[in-house]
């Protein structure tokens, strides 16, 4: 159950989005800071006091206006914290959104959810939250496909090239003129046929047609009119 939050923040008007969040969960008891090193101070103080938070939501990054900081970012208050509450759970809510940085939060850094601040957060922000309250962890969707995919295998800006030449329409046949024209290199016949039967193999796909749709849904690609 959670009944006290700390939420760092540097961005009012995001803290105001959280704290209707929040409110609309019945939780009451809900502490702000816009700084890394307020809150590692709360946490310390709350702790020392015996009333110790549930759970912290930050940011990752936090914008410098000049004062002093000992803690910079939620990447570095994340750990600080644990150190002094081991127990704590922790909620990034971050306009962050690369699988990679989402990967080391959840497997190295071990946080307990992840909602990347866009269009419907307050929605995320409740399934998050109701996760957490019960012992469970939580990561928009999106993020898994693309770690899924993308951990496993990185797409280079030439692999992206040839699959968005695909996705317009041009046949495998057709891509090497394209990459050539556009300086792209390697360029030929060979190379290309090489590079989509190793993405096949990677995105578990049997044709170009299904490669292109693991990687709408993945992220990699938008989706063509």
């Amino acid at each position: 159950m959670i009944n006290k939050v700390l939420v760092a923040e540097d961005h009012q008007t995001v803290n105001i989005s959280v704290q209707r969040t929040l409110d609309g969960l019945g939780i009451i008891c809900v502490d702000h800071t816009y700084y890394c090193d307020d809150a590692l101070k709360k946490v310390e103080v709350a702790k020392t006091l015996g009333d110790s938070y549930d759970l912290l939501i930050t940011d990752l990054y936090f914008e410098d206006d000049g004062l002093t900081q000992t803690i910079k970012d939620g990447m570095s208050l994340i750990p600080a914290v644990r150190r002094i509450q081991p127990e704590l759970k922790i909620l990034v809510f971050s306009g962050e959104k690369e699988p990679t940085v989402i990967r080391r939060m959840k497997e190295d850094i071990g946080i307990d959810g992840y909602v990347i601040k866009a269009r419907n957060d307050a929605k995320e922000l409740e399934m998050a939250m109701d996760a957490i309250s019960k012992n469970q962890t939580y990561f928009p969707r999106i993020s898994q496909q693309k770690m899924k995919y993308g951990e496993a295998f990185n797409l280079s800006s030439h692999d992206i090239a040839i699959l968005k030449l695909l996705a317009n329409g041009i046949s495998q046949k057709d891509i090497p003129l394209h990459l050539k024209k556009d300086n792209l290199i390697p360029c030929s016949l060979s190379s290309v046929e090489k590079r989509l039967n190793k993405l096949r193999e990677e995105f578990n796909c049997t044709n170009n047609e299904q490669l292109i749709a693991a990687c709408i849904v993945a992220g990699f690609l938008k989706m063509t009119s």
